[in-house]
C-alpha cells in the first residue's frame, strides 16, 4: 500500500506521472486519471497500481489502433502488424483488436468491399488480382472470394483500358495495341479479355 504524493501533468503527451510516497511510480493518460479518481492523498495497493498500469497500456494501444484506422479502413491483419511494430505486446494487441471488432471498426468483409470498390474506381484490375491483394493483406480466402465473385472482368478490362487509351490516342494501331494490351495484362486480365478490350477501344478511337 502506498499514498499518492504528487500528480505531474505532461500537457504535450496528455498524461500524468504518478508519484507514490515521494517516488515516481507509473504514468497514466490524464483522462484515465480522472475516471479512476486519482488524487493526492489517495492510497493505492500494488494490485491497484498494476491494474491502472494495464488500463493505461490498453488505452495507449487502442489510441494507436484508432489513429491507424482513421486514415482508411484496414484489415485485421494490418492492424495487428501495426500494433506489433509499435511495440505493444501480443495480449494487449489482441484485446484491443477484439474490442474494435465488437465495435465493427475492424471488419474484414467490409474492408474487402472497400478495397475492391476503391480499385474499381481509381485503378481497375482483374478479380484475380484484387483477390490476391486482399489475401496479401491477411483477408481470409473465403472472404476475399465472396467479395470478388460478382466482378465482371470483361467490363473491368474495358474500364481499365479506357483510362489508359486517352494517353495512347496518338499512336498507330500496332503501338496502341501493344502498349494497351501490356497495360491490361499487368492488371491481371487474361489474354482474351485484353484483346477484346483493346479492339473495342481502338474502334472507338478511329470512329471519333
Amino acid at each position: 500500500m502506498g499514498t499518492i504524493t504528487a500528480l505531474r501533468l505532461n500537457t504535450r503527451k496528455k498524461q500524468i506521472n504518478v508519484f507514490i510516497d515521494g517516488l515516481f511510480s507509473f504514468t497514466i493518460a490524464d483522462e484515465l486519471a480522472v475516471t479512476n479518481h486519482l488524487v493526492v492523498g489517495r492510497e493505492l495497493s500494488a494490485g491497484q497500481i498494476e491494474e491502472l498500469t494495464q488500463s493505461n497500456l490498453f488505452h495507449k494501444c487502442m489510441d494507436a489502433a484508432v489513429q491507424f484506422l482513421s486514415y482508411r479502413p484496414r484489415s485485421e491483419s494490418e492492424v495487428r502488424q501495426r500494433l506489433r511494430r509499435r511495440g505493444f505486446d501480443r495480449e494487449v494487441a489482441e484485446q484491443v483488436i477484439l474490442k474494435l471488432k465488437e465495435r465493427r471498426l475492424i471488419d474484414d468483409a467490409a474492408f474487402a468491399e472497400f478495397w475492391m470498390n476503391n480499385r474499381l474506381s481509381f485503378s481497375p484490375r482483374s478479380a484475380r488480382l484484387i483477390n490476391l491483394e486482399l489475401r496479401r493483406k491477411g483477408v481470409a480466402a473465403q472472404t476475399a472470394s465472396d467479395v470478388v465473385q460478382s466482378l465482371d472482368d470483361e467490363h473491368s478490362a474495358y474500364e481499365a483500358g479506357l483510362k489508359a487509351a486517352h494517353r495512347l490516342s496518338r499512336l498507330d494501331y500496332d503501338d496502341f495495341h501493344r502498349r494497351l494490351y501490356d497495360y491490361l495484362r499487368r492488371r491481371g486480365f487474361n489474354h482474351d479479355r485484353c484483346k477484346r478490350a483493346v479492339e473495342s477501344l481502338w474502334q472507338e478511337k478511329v470512329s471519333d
